[in-house]
């Protein structure tokens, strides 16, 4: 069997190698020289980078077997996530793997700005001993302002609280009770300005976050205030706060981030009131390793055709333990009921019901749009580009939920709405330690057949002889039946469904279907 291809274009923790396992071939390049990585990316199934290597479209289009982006961090300026998502690649990086490593710069440069720690230690250097120049101030006492309480904003706050200090934060999307556990009081961006001695910054860099704290923004604080950003350049205004810090609104500042990287001419940087470094927040040895690891678990799920949940570019969520045996059930209910349509499909339908229900179900629809367009298209479908295809298609995509399952723990139904009005449904479970996942109803009628990777569907008005019939004639095109079942309706309408070792020819089916008078036969191949 020929093994999947890796590309690791930037160096990495040896973790990373070993945490990717024999299983792949693995190759190397230089990232940052643009004529061998579009060489090297041709023909891979993942490659993985860190900062310096630009994967974008036109890297993205020459890598036709890419599957996965694996960004060894935390920020993705250097991946053209839109292009990536049209194409059905995944994009996944390690959110949580510098967030130690974070936080502890951001402590270390509040601490360094309040006592001045950077000039005091050039001063040295030239032979100067300053003591009375560099008086600090303590931080004990002091009111720090958290911009943005998430998972680093989170474990500041949790530090910080050890040097006695009274936290305030502001994030819109927190709420004030959740806050409260931490020890932190949410108020608004003024009162947080105009309040805080300390200011620290911790959001993500977006069209709303760009400038946040700006000119205007600074005319706000006291004067004695140190100014914190280990987040994202841009966030807060360099020159606004350059100005600042000149004409004595501001005391001092501590800053990892710059609007254009790499910076080394910033007018900040000669300002002895400035502690600065060169983007390190990630920089030590355990969030490079557990970065590396992050993701190489990551590549490993996505080329085994599984979904990674935490993929920037996958809209499922976070999958809970109940429903990952769910998430081949839906796929495949998806493909067969697609492979009953009989015209272009409208609208698809994905419901949820019983126990499942209690939880994050997106992952579900996602995976039954992936069914469905595995049998429409020629090009490859992922949980990624799932999403795309359907919307380019002007298909409806509508997902319900229903606490309530009379017959079975969770159930997923699966229907299609074609362009005429009817419709297709399929339901299943899955069943037993193993979670097996079998079809129980079709367009109404109660059955219980495990999914096979070659199924058939007859559809005919009851009457007997027909079950010989279907055996006779597979048997004769040397076609084994592996299981059969009969349901039928008030009406005397019937339903076979049959589970069979290898696919049935079309000339087969249609003398089945000529035999038995069948309203209808399909045979589904999901393999």
């Amino acid at each position: 069997m020929t093994k999947s291809r890796v590309l690791i274009a930037e160096e990495l923790s040896p973790a990373t190698v070993e945490a990717l396992g024999p299983d792949f071939e693995i190759i190397n390049c230089d990232g940052a020289d643009r004529v061998a990585l579009l060489a090297a990316i041709v023909d891979v199934d993942a490659i993985l980078v860190r900062s310096a290597t630009m994967v974008d479209a036109e890297a993205i289009a020459a890598a036709s077997k890419l599957k996965v982006i694996a960004r060894a961090g935390v920020g993705l300026d250097n991946v053209d996530i839109k292009a990536a998502t049209q194409a059905g690649v995944m994009v996944v990086n390690a959110p949580s793997s510098n967030i130690v490593s974070a936080a502890e710069l951001t402590v270390a440069l509040l601490l360094a700005s309040a006592r001045n720690v950077a000039p005091a230690s050039a001063a040295l250097s030239k032979g100067e001993w300053k003591r009375s120049k560099f008086t600090g101030v303590e931080v004990a006492d002091k009111v720090v302002g958290v911009v943005g309480l998430g998972r680093i904003g989170v474990l500041v706050a949790q530090r910080l609280s050890a040097f006695g200090v009274k936290l305030i934060a502001y994030d819109p999307y927190v709420q004030p009770a959740r806050a409260a556990q931490l020890g932190v009081r949410m108020v608004s961006l003024d009162d947080l300005l105009a309040d805080s001695d300390f200011i620290t910054v911790h959001l993500p860099k977006t069209a709303e976050t760009v400038g946040l704290i700006g000119d205007a923004e600074l005319h706000k604080v006291k004067p004695t205030v140190h100014i914190i950003n280990a987040a994202r350049g841009g966030i807060v205004d360099e020159k606004a706060l350059y100005d600042a810090i000149v004409d004595g609104r501001v005391a001092g500042a501590g800053l990892d981030v710059y609007a254009k990287e790499p910076c080394i001419n910033s007018p900040l940087f000669t300002l002895e009131q400035v502690v600065a470094t060169p983007h390190l927040g990630a920089s030590t040895d355990e969030a490079q390793e557990k970065a590396g690891i992050s993701v190489a678990r990551s590549v490993r799920l996505a080329l085994a055709g599984e979904l990674v949940p935490d993929a920037v570019n996958v809209q499922g969520g976070q999958m809970a333990e109940q429903i990952k045996p769910l998430l081949p059930l839906a796929e495949k209910l998806g493909a067969i009921a697609c492979g009953l349509a009989t015209a272009a499909v409208a609208r698809v339908t994905v419901e949820v019901r019983g126990e499942a229900a209690d939880h994050d179900v997106r992952v579900l629809e996602l995976s039954a749009l992936k069914g469905v367009f595995q049998m429409l298209v020629h090009d490859p479908v992922s949980y990624v580009n799932a999403p795309v295809i359907a919307e380019q298609r002007g298909v409806e995509v509508v997902l319900t939920t229903d606490r309530t399952s009379d017959d079975h723990r969770s159930l997923v139904r699966v229907t299609i709405t074609l362009t005429g009005g009817e419709s297709v449904s399929v339901a299943g479970t899955v069943a037993g330690p193993r979670h097996t996942p079998k079809v129980v109803e079709v367009d109404g009628f109660d059955v219980d057949v495990p999914v096979s990777d070659h199924m058939a569907f007859l559809r005919y008005h009851d009457k007997p002889g027909v079950v010989g019939v279907v055996g006779k004639v597979l048997g004769d095109a040397n076609i084994n039946i592996g299981g059969m079942q009969v349901s039928r309706d008030e009406s005397s309408h019937a339903l076979i469904v049959l589970t069979i070792d290898s696919p049935i020819p079309a000339v087969t089916l249609d003398e089945i279907v000529s035999k038995i008078g069948a309203h209808s036969g399909k045979s589904v191949d999901l393999n």
